[in-house]
């Protein structure tokens, strides 16, 4: 049986390949890969919002090589980050 970290590790590398090489390189996430992950996997955090210049602004932050893609590295940060939010969010409750 797997630790919940294990799972956990799992769950994100399972949810960023469900996404990309839909439109190209499987190992990236495209821009519509991208805002397609946050609406489905982070409505929540992010809201259904399907505002371009707001997606355009995420993507340019999370392209840290300006490649323009996100790998696997640049959304594990993206997910860090927003964990770490969350953590502080609920903390100070």
């Amino acid at each position: 049986m797997s630790s919940s970290i294990q799972q956990a590790m799992a769950l994100l590398i399972g949810t960023f390949h469900k996404y990309s090489g839909k439109e190209g390189d499987k190992l990236t996430l495209s821009k519509g890969e991208l805002k397609e992950l946050l609406q489905n996997e982070l409505g929540d955090i992010f809201g259904k919002s399907t505002d371009k210049a707001e997606v355009d602004k995420i993507f340019k932050g999370l392209d840290a090589n300006a490649d323009g893609t996100v790998d696997f590295q640049e959304y594990v940060t993206l997910v860090a980050c927003l964990t770490m939010l969350c953590n502080e969010f609920f903390a100070k409750k």
